[in-house]
């Protein structure tokens, strides 16, 4: 086997545009270079937008440089999912920002490696655009109360490839994130155990405007921890806008969130938010999902529907 090199660059090299959740147990943790080992990577950052299901999903993007899904972690390394418990990833723009390259060194409370002053309202020794948004960290956000919220999603199958839309559920989500570097979910306590070879899981996020109307998506071998529960999850359906009305959310499992791509898209919005901003689909109330773990995601009679009144309503724009 060949030596693992290694890729080292000063911390003024190091590159910031985008985010990525940061652990051994991902795909790509070590870059897209066969043999190598780049504590200096930021291949998982790269946003998605306009592409072919072949290439967003699980980032793999026909791009030699960053096929992040041909780079799986090492043996034996999950993110583990503590059943009633919670877990902790690291959000950034570069591996080199984090606790995971140069021994901490140049990770900060923020997902730059910079030193901010934050608040829920402002992030001060921060670049914002005329729009108000800040753009260095991008963390395509106004402040802490417009981030639209991140998510995990699991399938109960262990081969990259066994994974579609439909056994990949949403079974956490933090909501005002992506904010600081360091962020924690909450994982259901009936989350049933994952088969001897791990499960496949993905960090997804949508931020709301500040920039391209892209997704995220990158995949991690993870494993449930403390499982009590057999209960399958149950099978996911797409999501839908319902702000104004959160009777019209759909129950239970559901999908990740595929807007403004190629192919494959399973959510449409058009019109402004309640707030006078464009819709953009966010993994928050907006589209049905609450903060913390998902509790209703479990195979029962009911599985995932969408409360409807007994008359088809309009389409509201």
């Amino acid at each position: 086997m060949l030596p693992l090199l290694l890729s080292i660059l000063t911390p003024a090299a190091f590159a910031n545009a985008h985010l990525a959740a940061w652990d051994p147990s991902m795909y790509c943790f070590n870059g897209t270079t066969p043999g190598q080992v780049n504590y200096n990577t930021n291949d998982a950052v790269n946003p998605l937008w306009n592409l072919a299901q072949s290439d967003y999903w699980f980032h793999h993007v026909n791009n030699a440089s960053f096929t992040c899904d041909q780079f799986p972690p090492a043996p034996g390394d999950f993110l583990e999912l503590p059943a009633g418990g919670s877990f902790t990833v690291q959000i950034a723009g570069n591996r080199g920002d984090t606790t995971f390259s140069f021994n901490g060194e140049y990770a900060t409370e923020w997902t730059d490696g910079q030193n901010h002053t934050g608040s829920t309202d402002t992030l001060t020794q921060a670049t914002y655009s005329s729009a108000g948004c800040i753009v260095d960290p991008n963390i395509h956000t106004q402040n802490e109360t417009m981030a639209s919220g991140t998510a995990f999603a699991i399938s109960y199958n262990s081969e990259l490839s066994q994974v579609t839309l439909d056994n990949l559920v949403v079974f956490t989500v933090r909501q005002n994130t992506p904010w600081q570097r360091v962020t924690s979910y909450d994982v259901p306590s009936a989350m049933p155990a994952c088969p001897s070879g791990g499960c496949i899981c993905a960090w997804v996020w949508i931020p709301n405007g500040c920039g391209e109307p892209n997704i995220y998506m990158e995949g991690f071998k993870c494993m449930v921890t403390n499982a009590t529960s057999t209960t399958p999850v149950g099978t996911p359906q797409a999501p839908v806008w319902c702000e104004s009305d959160q009777s019209q959310c759909v129950q239970g499992p559901k999908q990740i969130m595929i807007w403004n791509q190629l192919e494959g898209n399973n959510i449409e919005v058009s019109g402004n938010d309640l707030s006078g901003m464009p819709k953009s689909p966010a993994y928050n109330s907006k589209c049905g999902f609450q903060d913390g773990a998902q509790n209703d995601i479990f195979a029962t009679s009911t599985s995932s529907k969408r409360m409807l009144p007994r008359h088809k309503p309009a389409i509201v724009f």
